[in-house]
């Protein structure tokens, strides 16, 4: 920082607290009116900050109510060590390294911020700031009334005082640190929002800043993280949990909700600066969409599924696409077993009966689970899990997969999907959606099926021939259907649901809610946003459902150089040829390839020429480059 000076603020700004008024709810816990009293002291602290009373009414009159003592100070500096700001205390490197060239200007009080300052190598004699006086007791009677600072336009004075040479910057909260750059003592003013927002002051500023983090990156100093998270800019669609929202939003990001989806049109149109995308399955990620995205670097699929991505063109961009493959799995299983149960007791047609006042209490159809067979095209995670519970409940469970899937407990393999059809009571779907598995179930598979079936798909609305099963349903064959996804699904609650299927008293039909309960979206929402952050923070991409996997240790004390591109051979000497070149001390490297493209990652020493990186970007084949640190 050769010739350049930083001022900063203590308030609001290096700590996320106004100091006095945490001083007088520490002082005044015990006093019988301290809510009303703490209540004004913060108004007068607002009114100060907002610049709609001066400086020194506001500290005057706090002072009169504050009532404090130094041992309240003492607990004050206890408490404060934990309310630094997180953007400038994640920075301390860069406070120690450049501490000639910082100086903390404050109307707060000394005794009690320069315990906290001087933690991150700020020198005593670049503090400055008020101190208390006090009477006999240690109480606190007053200020010292010679220091500017307690006096209107004080910092403005403080800092002529410095007579400091070079470009100086302020960086604050209030309408006090604006003053200084609009009496020309600094040549730029930076507000300060990690903390609080003032609009009064925003307004004037030459810069908003949302953290430090945000500064250091404009300058290009060191700094803790290479990339200001609140430049992030994260979109999700969909009415996503609130816990995988917060989770996202406590990272820093600037997070945007929208309750539903998106046309293909309307997302191109939001799409441009997104770094991360989250929806669920209505809103579909097309190759137009990607072409669109020109900072996406992941998707969060907030479901199972992941059809309704372009998953082969998204590797091909570099966007690395999660979903949460187990988090509603429970909830599904749950919903098959309850609606297998109300199908063979024909629950929903005698409900049906009542309602029009029709008494049916005939045994007639109606059969235990227990003894019957249950088939289960699909044995994933949701169809094993089904085995289970089902076997438990007396049934006999078999299973179809084409892949080859190890069966649990007593769960019995068939070889085709006519052989099992044609063993069991009960028929429930648990497919992916991929294009392949579109009308798996069609007029010859339900002719294989035994008379009076219970048939139930959870899975896709595309695997089964609608036409054919309303056949199957109006000539009596099944006894009774459970339906929860559909071909074609309203895009919001207020569209009509439209369907072949609706009318038929033993009929099910559920609005896509197989995993929605308050577990499972939580769980999805919880699961996801950490699989975001922890690929977009530290470049790891386990489980992400298109890019080599790979499980990262934590990044510590070093810079994370991250590459991605097509499976081609030499990328790696390549790579390794640069890092030499540049003088780039290897302390771990990674590789893991696909069948398009290969993830390599290498964490090297922070000292480098840093022309490495923009060398790296220029390799054939490059699809993503980034670095973390």
């Amino acid at each position: 920082m050769n010739n350049k000076f930083l001022i900063v603020d203590f308030d609001s700004t290096f700590v996320q607290v106004e100091t006095l008024d945490e001083l007088a709810a520490i002082a005044l816990a015990e006093h019988p009116e301290s809510e009303r009293v703490i209540e004004k002291i913060r108004t007068i602290t607002a009114q100060g900050m907002d610049g709609k009373i001066s400086l020194a009414e506001s500290l005057d009159e706090r002072l009169k109510l504050l009532s404090a003592n130094k041992k309240h100070i003492e607990q004050l500096v206890i408490s404060l060590a934990d309310k630094v700001s997180p953007s400038f205390k994640r920075n301390g490197v860069f406070l120690e390294q450049f501490a000639d060239s910082i100086y903390i200007v404050s109307s707060g009080f000394k005794e009690y911020i320069l315990p906290i300052v001087s933690k991150f190598g700020i020198k005593e004699d670049h503090v400055f700031a008020n101190t208390f006086t006090y009477d006999e007791a240690g109480n606190i009677n007053g200020l010292d009334a010679s220091n500017p600072l307690c006096q209107d336009q004080g910092k403005v004075r403080v800092v002529n005082s410095l007579n400091l040479e070079g470009s100086v910057w302020a960086v604050g909260d209030g309408i006090t640190d604006y003053e200084i750059r609009a009496a020309g003592a600094a040549d730029i003013f930076y507000a300060f929002t990690e903390n609080v927002e003032r609009t009064s002051v925003t307004a004037k500023a030459d810069v908003v800043i949302k953290n430090f983090d945000e500064f250091l990156y404009m300058h290009d100093f060191p700094r803790a993280i290479s990339y200001p998270r609140n430049r992030i800019k994260i979109l999700l669609l969909e009415n996503l949990h609130p816990n995988g929202i917060k989770m996202l939003e406590h990272e820093g990001y600037t997070v945007e909700t929208l309750k539903g989806s998106l046309s293909e049109d309307e997302l191109c149109a939001k799409i441009k600066d997104v770094t991360i995308l989250g929806i669920r399955s209505k809103t579909t990620v097309t190759k137009k969409v990607l072409d669109a995205a020109e900072r996406l670097i992941s998707i969060g699929c907030f479901c199972i599924g992941t059809n309704q991505v372009d998953l082969d063109y998204a590797t091909q961009k570099g966007v690395c696409v999660f979903n949460a493959p187990f988090s509603n799995t429970r909830s599904v299983v749950e919903m098959v077993i309850g609606e297998i149960i109300m199908l063979m007791r024909k629950v929903v047609s005698k409900n049906a009966q009542l309602h029009q006042g029709k008494w049916d209490k005939s045994a007639d159809n109606c059969f235990e689970l227990r003894g019957k067979k249950l088939g289960i095209v699909g044995y994933g995670n949701i169809g094993s899990q089904l085995s289970v519970l089902a076997e438990a409940m007396g049934m006999q469970v078999y299973y179809y997969d084409v892949m080859e899937k190890l069966q649990l407990g007593n769960a019995r393999k068939c070889d085709t999907m006519d052989e099992l059809l044609s063993s069991v009571d009960i028929v429930t779907l648990h497919v992916d959606g991929r294009k392949s598995n579109a009308k798996i179930i069609g007029e010859h598979e339900f002719k294989m099926m035994k008379d009076n079936v219970i048939f139930i798909n959870l899975s896709r609305g595309h695997v089964v021939d609608i036409d054919a099963m309303v056949k199957v349903l109006d000539s009596g064959k099944i006894l009774g259907a459970a339906v929860d996804v559909f071909p074609v699904e309203p895009k919001n609650n207020q569209e009509e649901f439209v369907s072949a299927l609706r009318g038929y008293d033993n009929v099910i039909l559920s609005p896509h809610i197989g995993g929605s309960t308050e577990e499972a979206q939580l769980n999805i929402g919880e699961f996801v946003a950490r699989r975001l952050t922890s690929y977009v923070n530290g470049g790891d991409s386990t489980q992400s459902v298109n890019l080599p996997n790979i499980q990262l240790p934590e990044l510590r004390k070093a810079h994370r150089l991250i590459h991605l591109h097509r499976n081609v051979p030499g990328v790696l000497a390549q790579i390794n040829q640069m890092l030499a070149s540049h003088q780039a001390n290897i302390l771990g490297q990674y590789l893991k390839t696909n069948e398009q493209v290969g993830y390599v990652i290498s964490d090297i020493d922070v000292e480098y020429d840093k022309d490495l990186i923009n060398q790296l970007k220029k390799i054939d084949g490059t699809i993503k480059s980034r670095v973390l640190y």
